[in-house]
């Protein structure tokens, strides 16, 4: 009779012992199947660091990748800072697309937190764009300056303006360095990549010819606006900027800056000022008021708010809009 109790409460040991070991293993299997699926879900990732990138990459990587973005809807990339859990998702990617050109201050001090064995591929989208200076004049290539190692260091000596995006023919270039950097990272979908890319170019080309015919009338006249951001749109379509504020747009602009601007507009019978979307419109307003002039938005499409992202706005539609609010100023 023991050796029986003592069968039957080994055996139910034994039974225990096996339970646990299923649950082991399954909660161990099934954490490596999410490690191995986060955070692309079973596909590889590019993470970009804002928006207009973001909109790029995924328009260039459709279903064969995961696009993350950094900075979320409604926050003005100037402001923004990564946070330990951005390193975290970029080291789990594949690709990394940032604009360079100075916008991302953070960039090379932050990356250096990731593991030594890395083989993440880099990218900066404004690669190969003639660049403009703080002091207005384009700089050229040389102004991306490198070291061995390839990360950028030059941009903060030149006081280069970080607005590439902004005008839709830098857009272009950015637009193909995101497609050689997708065929790098997975060569395999190289015809799908180019595929993609062509109708992304065709869409961007047709937006550039909009806003050079459309703009074509009013070339050498003047755009005022509150933070200095459209300079390669200017430039590529023969406007003119004159900025309240420099190229952040947190800086507060002097009372001798706000004395010269308002004369500037009153003497030059500036009808109309821009502000942007995703930041307070008071400078303008209070200038407007000033020199009897009117506000328009003019946006450097740095992000969407969560309005535009729910009406499904890209950027695309932001500079139609954009373009249209340029002609009415203008006229």
């Amino acid at each position: 009779m023991n050796q029986l109790k003592h069968d039957r409460k080994r055996s139910r040991m034994l039974a225990r012992t096996a339970a646990l070991i299923v649950v082991v293993l399954s909660v161990v299997l099934a954490g490596c199947g999410n490690r191995a699926e986060t955070p692309g879900d079973g596909k590889w990732v590019a993470v970009t660091t804002f928006y207009p990138l973001y909109f790029l990459a995924q328009a260039i990587g459709g279903d064969d990748a995961r696009v993350i973005n950094l900075v979320p809807a409604g926050v003005d990339p100037h402001d923004w800072t990564p946070k330990s859990g951005d390193l975290k998702t970029i080291s789990e990617a594949q690709l990394f697309i940032y604009n360079g050109a100075e916008l991302e201050g953070w960039t090379s001090q932050f990356l250096k937190g990731l593991p030594s064995d890395s083989a993440l591929i880099r990218v900066e989208a404004s690669k190969g764009i003639d660049l403009i200076v703080a002091d207005g004049h384009d700089h050229g290539d040389d102004a991306h300056a490198h070291d061995d190692d390839g990360h950028d260091h030059g941009h903060s000596q030149l006081g280069v303006d970080p607005h590439t995006w902004v005008s839709p023919r830098s857009a272009l270039q950015m637009a193909a360095n995101i497609r050689d950097a997708f065929i790098q990272a997975n060569p395999a979908n190289k015809s799908d990549y180019e595929q993609r890319y062509q109708s992304l170019q065709a869409e961007l080309v047709a937006l550039d010819e909009e806003f050079a015919a459309a703009l074509a009338p009013y070339q050498g006249k003047e755009i005022v606006v509150s933070h200095q951001a459209f300079a390669y749109l200017c430039r590529d379509y023969g406007l003119k900027q004159t900025a309240v504020m420099g190229l952040s747009p947190d800086a507060e602009p002097q009372a001798q800056d706000m004395i010269r601007i308002i004369k500037h507009i009153k003497e030059n019978q500036i009808r109309y000022i821009f502000f942007e979307a995703l930041t307070s419109n008071v400078l303008a307003e209070t200038i407007a008021q000033e020199t009897g002039a009117r506000t328009l938005v003019l946006n450097p499409v740095e992000g969407l708010t969560p309005e535009q992202e729910q009406a499904g706005e890209n950027y695309v539609t932001l500079m139609r809009e954009n373009l249209q609010n340029l002609q009415k100023a203008l006229q």
